[in-house]
This record gives structure tokens, C-alpha cells and sequence, in this order.
């Protein structure tokens, strides 16, 4: 049994063979990834919270909840934050993921942003204000003042 189909152009039927050819398949558009250089990391442990704050000179880690809706709101603007600052390492911390470091850290109210500068806290932001975290990076940023 062979498969026709009828092409509207012409008025005779041709298998379906003659309409699929190799040169048809290899006209397709490639699929590529990049790994992105900048951007939030996500910390999925204690063991890579720690990992985090050794390998990196400014740490902003996004303390965060699936569940909260102020926190999805701001997660776009803290990836472009990301961009902006590329001397900082941006990462997100889930509290119900990893409620060990949340602890920790005191984390208590979701978002909270805590600054990290040479692996000690520089300061902390609680709620979804992108103007103030803005500001605490530029304050942790080498050259900057420290009010």
C-alpha cells in the first residue's frame, strides 16, 4: 500500500516518497545552545551555597520562593541587574529547597537579597525593591564608597 498525496499545484498524485528528500531534511534550521557567561545561578545546596561565596569576590544571592508572587515579579529586572553588573555573581537560593542556608542567614520574608563582599554579609534587602538592591550593588562594587 503506498501513501499520496495530492499536491495542489498539479493535478496528478505522487507518493509521498518524492515530496520528502534528503536535500528537504538537510534545509532545516540547526539547533545551538550557548552557555550564558552572566546571569542568576541557581544554588540547589549548602555544599554549593559555600562553593558560592568562596569562589566569589561580590555575591548577591535572591532568597526566593516558588510560591511567592513578589518574587516573580522582580526576577526579571534582577537578570538584568545580572547583565548590568557582570563583576558581581548573581544566584537564587529556593528557601523550601535549601532550608539550611535560609536558616542561616535568617532569612525570614521572601525576596530578601543579601550582599555578600569577600565572603562576609555587606548588607541585606528585604522585599522586592529594585532600586535599593540596585543601589546596595553599586555600594559593594570595588571603588565605591561605603556609607
Amino acid at each position: 500500500m503506498s501513501l499520496f498525496i495530492r499536491t495542489f499545484t498539479h493535478t496528478t498524485y505522487r507518493p509521498i516518497s518524492t515530496l520528502i528528500t534528503s536535500e528537504s531534511i538537510t534545509r532545516t534550521r540547526k539547533f545551538s545552545s550557548t552557555v550564558a557567561k552572566m546571569g542568576v545561578h541557581n544554588l540547589a545546596s549548602k555544599a554549593e551555597f559555600a562553593a558560592a561565596l568562596k569562589d566569589h569576590k561580590i555575591l548577591i544571592l535572591d532568597a526566593f520562593a516558588t510560591w511567592c508572587g513578589p518574587c516573580k515579579v522582580i526576577a526579571p529586572q534582577v537578570v538584568k541587574l545580572s547583565e548590568e553588573f557582570p563583576d558581581a555573581h548573581f544566584a537564587k537560593l529556593d528557601v523550601d529547597e535549601v532550608p539550611d542556608v535560609a536558616q542561616e542567614l535568617g532569612i525570614r520574608a521572601m525576596p530578601t537579597f543579601v550582599i555578600f563582599k569577600d565572603g562576609e554579609k555587606f548588607k541585606e534587602i528585604v522585599g522586592a525593591n529594585p532600586q535599593a538592591l540596585k543601589l546596595a550593588i553599586q555600594a559593594s562594587l570595588p571603588g565605591a564608597e561605603e556609607k
